[in-house]
């Protein structure tokens, strides 16, 4: 996946069949689904794959139990049976992982045990295995940092676990392996319409070089997330609120804090919200919240209401009580929620289901959804441009469709670091022996080596600091403070390879560490 190559394509390609802006979950599955299917397709992201909420996640797989308590059972079900098949297509990424509740009364422990056996018959040939009903000293055993005192017993159920913005990258790839081009840091600025006043194509700036493209399709689809409103406006000619944006922050720990394989779950916090705590790359990532933001960011910045709330909540049900001295990352996603039809709705009962909207001037608006459904939400986009007669019928073929990298992995290969490349390894342990100076790593406290940033260059598309540390080795969600150390280093491997001189380097790391502020508890900013 080479940025050059794919801007040649771009050149030499007169008219695409398919347009898709934006290179997050729904974009980059949109692309795969329709280069796969043989439809001529562009992608264009104005910053970095998977840059917004796409990599801000909790990280989870899942059909969402709390939406089976809202009586949600469709969301849920097509959720699950998305897990199972994104555990077949990404077997490097997602895994079985499995979820503690502990009961702290014999009522809920009551409703939770019927409830998940609900959800374990929703999730029908595709589950992860079947929950069960534990004893407080069974609790105890595979929660060894649970709180305690008032315990009485506890559930345990099965979900998925995963590398969001891993898999946005191997979903790149996987377009490209397809012959789509797809390409970072270009922004569509302005739709081009006919006389008719329909879409035919969109006109975009290569970030980089400042070069000007217009690019004629039959199809284009917005598929931007939280700034769905931004080119709505760029369509429609009387403004309208399209997507409201929620916002769930995570706090991140050394894994004393859960120790062991099994994730916490607590399915209501004193303010109804759900909280995790996941086992994710060696640490513990403890989240989330739901607060409506009014303004969009590409760097949103957790509140000191949400940390608050998360860091309580965690000493409510953990032994060894984490405080804000153990936070080693916090980061904030937004969540792209389809807007409510009546103003003031609180996010919690916003939606979580998408909507696929066609607008006059023929533009197709993805809004709403969520990780674990990407593939089906792309399918039903390029569905819906066939429907209106913009494309040629073919028919879909990503259910069993084999993401880049994918290969099933047990639990002993994934205590090698490298786990998260699958099939790529080979070539990453070929780099360290060809060039051995690409076998020191990034920081002493982390396994992350300098091969792994040659190859987020040259083979992910990788032009940054930020590309790297956040999103391709994801030092910076893991340890903020390592990955300050580590972007000197970084920028100069960077500067090596793709020819920049030390102005580059000085300016590239000034503009990092402006990023990595957002990352760290609020003293530190």
């Amino acid at each position: 996946m080479n940025r050059s190559e794919q801007l040649s394509k771009l050149q030499n390609t007169e008219k695409w069949d398919v347009i898709i802006i934006g290179g997050g979950a729904s974009g980059l599955g949109t692309a795969v689904d329709a280069a796969s299917r043989g439809y001529k397709t562009v992608l264009f992201e104005a910053v970095d794959f998977a840059k917004g909420t796409s990599s801000r996640s909790t990280k989870l797989v899942h059909g969402g139990v709390r939406y089976l308590e809202q009586g949600n059972v469709h969301l849920v079900r097509e959720a699950l049976k998305e897990r199972g098949l994104l555990a077949q297509n990404a077997g490097h990424l997602v895994k079985n992982q499995s979820f503690v509740i502990p009961n702290y009364n014999w009522f809920s422990s009551f409703i939770y045990t019927i409830g998940l056996k609900v959800y374990d018959l929703l999730s029908g040939f595709l589950s992860l295995g079947s929950s069960k009903y534990l004893s407080k000293k069974k609790t105890i055993e595979m929660l060894p940092n649970v709180e305690e005192s008032g315990l009485v017993n506890g559930v345990i159920y099965h979900d998925g676990q995963f590398d969001d913005s891993r898999l946005a990258i191997n979903l790149a790839q996987t377009a490209v392996e397809k012959d789509a081009c797809v390409l970072n840091y270009v922004k569509v600025v302005n739709l081009l319409k006919d006389d008719r006043n329909q879409i035919i194509g969109v006109h975009a700036i290569d970030q980089e070089t400042g070069t000007i493209h217009d690019i004629k399709g039959t199809v284009v689809i917005n598929a931007t997330g939280v700034f769905t409103n931004a080119i709505m406006k760029l369509n429609d000619k009387v403004y309208k609120k399209y997507i409201v944006p929620s916002q769930g922050i995570h706090l991140v720990f050394d894994k004393s804090f859960l120790p062991g394989e099994h994730a916490l779950m607590i399915p209501k916090t004193k303010d109804g919200r759900v909280l995790f705590a996941v086992p994710w790359h060696n640490r513990v990532v403890v989240g989330t919240t739901d607060t409506l933001i009014k303004k969009q960011s590409l760097e949103p910045i957790a509140l000191e209401s949400e940390i608050q709330f998360v860091l309580e909540t965690a000493q409510r049900f953990l032994a060894k009580k984490p405080t804000r001295a153990d936070v080693l990352s916090v980061f904030a996603g937004l969540r792209p929620l389809a807007a409510p039809k009546e103003e003031g709705k609180s996010t919690k009962e916003v939606s979580r289901s998408h909507k696929i909207i066609v607008s006059e001037t023929g533009l197709i608006t993805i809004t709403g959804g969520k990780w674990t459904t990407y593939r089906k939400m792309a399918e039903e986009i390029i569905d819906k441009a066939i429907s209106k007669g913009k494309l040629l019928h073919k028919p879909c073929i990503t259910e069993h469709l084999a993401i880049h990298g994918n290969k099933p992995t047990t639990s002993t290969d994934r205590e090698n670091h490298l786990y998260i490349y699958g099939s790529d390894i080979p070539k990453i342990l070929e780099l360290q022996e060809n060039e051995p100076e690409l076998k020191e790593k990034l920081h002493p406290d982390h396994e992350f080596t300098m091969a792994e940033v040659v190859w987020a260059v040259r083979n992910e598309m990788a032009r940054t600091v930020d590309d790297i540390l956040a999103r391709r080795v994801r030092l910076l969600f893991l340890d903020a403070r390592a990955a300050v150390e580590a972007s000197e280093k970084t920028a100069r491997v960077i500067a090596k390879e793709l020819g920049h001189d030390e102005n580059w380097i000085t300016k590239e790391i000034a503009d990092y560490k402006a990023i990595s502020k957002g990352f760290f508890l609020s003293e530190f900013r």
